[in-house]
């Protein structure tokens, strides 16, 4: 496959209308970049809506949304992280039955294009699912199948949402890495809070300014090459 075969779509707008897109009954791989506009946490599909303080994210303008992949929540923000999602057909032979297995091909192309990022140490996750400290809570405090590190800190994270023809994977590169805004908006006792500020500050590691466009076409590149 060449780059060609994987077409970009450049959304910019609402995190939840955007997350309500479906998958393709015969999808293509493609690229779904979006950017949001406005703060938005985007809380994983096993999440309840009471893990938000509403009011809280109210006054500071954040924006709820829910994707339908697991995982803990994420806090997407202009300039804090680069989401794109990758559409993967069940035609393509690097499509996995084992839902574990599925990330590995990913997470390489996403290790490919933080090494040309001139990120030393990128690593996709090969194991299972690690559980830590608030990781059923927050995305970038566990690590899954697939997902990205330099050291123990994660740098891409990755969900998945399947249908027979098809998977979305739901990825997001850290820029930078700030807790703070996503738990001052989580349903949180202040003691928790604390502890968890402490416990997730060095959990996520972001790369620094880069230009979003420059990582897209780098990813599209990498998923064309061959596994």
């Amino acid at each position: 496959m060449t780059g060609a075969d994987w077409p970009v779509e450049h959304h910019r707008g609402s995190a939840a209308e955007f997350h309500e897109r479906t998958i393709p009954a015969a999808p293509r791989s493609a690229l779904w970049w979006f950017e949001v506009e406005r703060p938005a946490i985007v809380l994983g599909s096993t999440q309840r809506g009471d893990a938000v303080d509403l009011a809280a994210a109210s006054a500071a303008g954040v924006e709820i949304a829910k994707r339908r992949s697991g995982g803990g929540a994420v806090l997407l923000e202009p300039g804090g992280a680069i989401w794109i999602d990758v559409i993967l057909p069940a035609t393509d032979p690097r499509w996995e039955q084992d839902v574990g297995r599925s990330f590995a091909w990913l997470g390489e192309a996403w290790a490919r294009v933080l090494r040309e990022l001139g990120v030393d140490g990128a690593e996709a996750h090969a194991g299972a699912l690690l559980r830590r400290p608030w990781s059923d809570l927050v995305c970038f405090a566990g690590l899954g199948p697939g997902e990205v590190t330099v050291g123990d800190r994660k740098v891409v994270g990755i969900s998945q949402r399947r249908t027979r023809a098809g998977a979305r994977f739901q990825c997001a590169l850290l820029q930078r890495w700030d807790p703070a805004l996503l738990l001052d908006v989580l349903a949180l006792s202040a003691q928790d809070r604390a502890q968890a500020a402490a416990d997730l500050a060095e959990s996520g590691l972001g790369i620094g300014p880069v230009d979003p466009f420059h990582v897209v076409q780098l990813l599209r590149t990498s998923v064309a090459a061959p596994s």
